[in-house]
């Protein structure tokens, strides 16, 4: 199993909108590193959901469903998206700050590659994260 982060832009598409839809594909990733990561992830490999932007948050965790397919969204066969649904809003957003004040997370790739879009995480930066989220870790 991998652990994962996904960006977006919540004025793009949210947290909430995804939660109302239930299921979405993860398309119009456009960065080699980010396509690779995309053609990684498994079925069933949790992925925390990051609002970047002014926001600059974790604020939920999602599951993929399906593997790497043909992105819908262009004829490029270079590119492909995966399937996400939503399995539980954190308690509280884990800002940026937070995670770049966690000494825990010095090598998170959110900090060391901030332009990415889709990238790994270690099983403990994703424990680490989904724990402050559910408030049950403030220490650093």
């Amino acid at each position: 199993m991998h652990y994962w982060l996904v960006k977006t832009e919540p004025d793009t598409y949210s947290w909430q909108q995804f939660c109302q839809d239930g299921r979405t594909y993860w398309d119009g990733v456009r960065n080699y590193q980010a396509r690779n990561n995309l053609q990684t992830m498994r079925r069933g490999d949790p992925v925390l959901f990051y609002h970047s932007g002014t926001e600059r948050a974790v604020v939920g965790i999602a599951r993929v469903v399906r593997e790497a397919y043909p992105d819908p969204t262009t004829d490029d066969p270079r590119w492909v998206a995966v399937d996400l649904e939503p399995v539980e809003t954190l308690k509280q957003p884990v800002s940026l700050q937070d995670i770049k004040n966690d000494r825990r997370l010095q090598h998170i790739a959110l900090i060391k590659h901030a332009r990415l879009s889709v990238m790994p995480l270690t099983p403990d930066e994703f424990a680490t994260i989904v724990a402050k989220g559910r408030g049950g870790d403030s220490s650093s």
